[in-house]
């Protein structure tokens, strides 16, 4: 596979070893970030360092979702800890953003159109994850629909398409292509909190902690 790529880039696991996956593909890569209100800035500068190692193009956009209602926006809202398997399956969490990927996506196709790229990278997971809906295949199989009816792109027969190279695998999976394919793993943050050192305790890092394990690889990034 071949082309022009937008990446989408939060500086976690999953995010990075999908921008290895787009660059092993074969394409020319641009990276995309979003500063969007986030809780601490921790997860841009493991963007940046994750681009910089890569030499791609790496793009940050502003976006003000602070108004929106979830723990990774408002620090009113407690980040949830040392949730088992069971309980992190068992609702659509505080973490949750409302319509965050909607919007990022959206910002992801207006880039492609505008550097003649025909594809979208996500690391967007329904195995191991926190249950958000727009995580779900159903959710990109539609939304590339929409996207295609609703850009110039798309009507004159040149498609963008949502490529989800990680949809179906384990974290341990995640981390085992991530070492297969040189990604800079010790270089991510994936915690909620946005400490000297990762919490250990959040789902996304107790998901991740779990799937170095069963990789049986380190993890190298320092937790509390």
């Amino acid at each position: 596979m071949t082309g022009k790529a937008v990446v989408l880039l939060s500086g976690g696991l999953d995010s990075t070893t999908t921008l290895a996956k787009a660059i092993a593909d074969g394409n020319e890569v641009i990276a995309l970030s979003f500063r969007y209100g986030q809780r601490h800035s921790k997860e841009l500068v493991a963007a940046k360092n994750v681009a910089d190692f890569f030499k791609v193009k790496h793009v940050i956009v502003d976006i003000d979702l602070s108004m929106f209602r979830s723990a990774l926006t408002d620090k009113n809202i407690d980040v949830p800890e040392n949730r088992d398997e069971e309980q992190m399956g068992s609702d659509i969490p505080v973490t949750y953003v409302p319509a965050r990927n909607i919007i990022m996506l959206s910002v992801a196709a207006g880039l492609c159109e505008s550097v003649d790229a025909d594809k979208i990278y996500i690391g967007a997971n329904s195995v191991d994850y926190s249950g958000y809906p727009d995580c779900r295949p159903e959710f990109f199989a539609e939304y590339e629909k929409m996207i295609n009816i609703g850009t110039k792109a798309g009507v004159e027969g040149h498609p963008i398409r949502i490529m989800t190279p990680i949809q179906h695998a384990t974290k341990a999976d995640i981390v085992r292509l991530g070492k297969k394919l040189g990604a800079p793993l010790h270089l991510t943050w994936s915690c909620y909190e946005g400490g000297e050192k990762a919490c250990g305790k959040c789902d996304s890092c107790q998901l991740r902690l779990r799937g170095f394990e069963e990789a049986s690889y380190k993890d190298e990034i320092e937790y509390e």
